[in-house]
């Protein structure tokens, strides 16, 4: 979900293997020329769901090993839960009300209208089994630096199958 620290986390866990890091709303604004948040305004939530797995396509598209920070919407697609399942998904979860605190007033974030805090509930509801089905590793972040997340995941990682050491 917005405000778990996929984007923070991914960047440290980028710089402590040397994976390349593919940030899916960087991917989305680099296809489309419009952010997450305009795109629903002008195209709709079909289309930025839409044009979110696109973008995820294209980041797993890339070699591995590497790390993408995924839109939350692209778990509302079976087709990319089911490309999901040939990498290491780690889920970063953050209650409602803290996911809401780190967003802030999110400028850039594209959530519905109405009560941040309203709207993350619900929708971690709808969302949440959809998470545990293809999330190999669950993190849970409140209360944790950045830091702290991403050395739980590296260590982690270290022993997946398919870990590769970075190169120095």
């Amino acid at each position: 979900m917005m405000g778990s620290g996929k984007s923070t986390v991914g960047r440290l866990l980028s710089d402590r293997t040397g994976w390349p890091f593919h940030d899916n709303d960087a991917l989305l604004e680099r296809a489309t020329g419009m952010s997450a948040r305009d795109l629903l305004a002008t195209r709709g939530e079909k289309e930025l769901h839409a044009q979110e797995g696109e973008a995820l396509g294209a980041g797993l598209a890339e070699p591995p090993p590497l790390i993408s920070a995924a839109a939350a919407g692209t778990i509302l697609d079976p087709g990319l839960r089911d490309g999901l399942r040939n990498a290491a998904v780690i889920w970063l979860r953050a209650p409602p009300e803290v996911l809401a605190q780190r967003i802030g007033e999110g400028d850039a974030r594209p959530w519905r209208h109405g009560d941040r805090r309203t709207w993350l509930a619900q929708t971690l509801a709808e969302r949440e089994p959809l998470y545990r089905q293809v999330a190999d590793l669950v993190v849970d972040t409140e209360g944790r630096t950045s830091d702290q997340v991403a050395e739980e995941i590296l260590t982690w990682l270290r022993r997946w199958p398919a870990y590769h050491e970075p190169h120095e």
